[in-house]
């Protein structure tokens, strides 16, 4: 067994593994307390990457009309000033938590003030969805948007975690990627856990009613929870773009079907699980051969069929118990 390339690909596994949680963590934070899928989420995902690489200082390709504005205001198809990337990723997943924020005033809390069914909600959240991406398209166009070479300065490409003689290298840019979803995994986790705005947030998604009895304020919450979803999208979203490129303005829908898996797998509306699912499915991806890599999707969902077969409420979550 060739143990240096075993460990490359564990260590792969996880990067991408660490992406899928902190995306669907965004997810879990909605479902937890609305008990609904919010599929505006891989729109807002996209709106995060494309933030954070406009304020990196990076040109807009002609056929968007974003490029037309900006060359009438600057005199250039970029924006007039060139922000570092680490001050440009947080202020990029700001824009995609305030986009997210819009999302649950337009699309979700008329229909919680009428009562509605929640079915109705997700269905709402996916046309928000396909308004999202539409505008985004107008905006910036279709084609593919690499973050620059020069994004992190003088690092290396690469990393070495093995011996002289046995090399295992890994990318500087998916040592970042983990660095950088767990350390949200860790504050996400602290604000829930360890805090009084967490542990309101937590009395909300157990019972809105009886939270709204003992004084909190259940909209202003859920306002937060959506923010704070965008929030962890818009790093998601920014952190793919760094690896692999922003690829059109329907790449995040496409990630979200990924993100989808994932909350199924480690149970519904469980923080923890989410992370566990998200690490399966990413060290279970970067085994598949290379040249079946047109096939990894299908192996994520064939182990999320063969693990809900055995656990029909997912790795960490808990079985419903009805009482009659």
């Amino acid at each position: 067994m060739n143990w240096s390339l075993l460990l490359q690909q564990i260590l792969n596994g996880l990067a991408i593994g660490s992406l899928y949680a902190i995306f669907a963590l965004g997810y879990t934070l909605i479902f937890s307390i609305l008990r609904v899928i919010n599929f505006s989420h891989g729109a807002v995902f996209a709106l995060g990457a494309y933030a954070t690489y406009l304020l990196t200082g990076s040109a807009v390709n002609p056929s968007g009309v974003l490029a037309s504005v900006f060359t009438w205001l600057f005199g250039k198809p970029a924006l007039p000033f060139a922000l570092p990337f680490l001050v440009a990723l947080p202020l990029g997943a700001v824009a995609a938590g305030a986009a997210a924020m819009l999302v649950e005033r337009v699309a979700f809390r008329p229909l919680r003030a009428r009562g509605a069914d929640p079915l109705l909600a997700l269905v709402s959240s996916l046309g928000v969805a396909i308004v999202i991406v539409n505008v985004i398209q107008y905006l910036v166009g279709t084609e593919i948007y690499p973050f620059p070479d020069t994004l992190f300065g003088g690092l290396p490409r690469a990393v070495n975690f093995g011996a002289a003689g046995r090399p295992v290298p890994v990318r500087t840019v998916q040592i970042i990627i983990f660095a950088v979803s767990m350390a949200m995994v860790v504050l996400l986790t602290y604000l829930i856990n360890w805090t009084r705005l967490g542990k309101a947030l937590r009395a909300v998604a157990e019972d809105l009613t009886t939270a709204r009895l003992l004084g909190i304020n259940p909209d202003r919450l859920i306002l937060l929870a959506f923010f704070l979803s965008g929030f962890l999208g818009g790093i998601a979203g920014t952190l793919v773009g760094v690896s692999v490129g922003i690829n059109g303005p329907y790449f995040g829908i496409a990630f979200g079907l990924k993100g989808l898996a994932v909350i199924v797998l480690g149970g519904l509306g469980d923080v923890p699980g989410a992370v566990v699912g998200g690490f399966v499915i990413g060290i279970a991806e970067s085994f598949v051969p290379p040249q079946y890599n047109a096939y990894k999707d299908a192996v994520a969902f064939a182990l999320l069929f063969a693990v809900l077969l055995a656990r029909p409420q997912g790795l960490l979550g808990r079985a419903l118990v009805q009482k009659v």
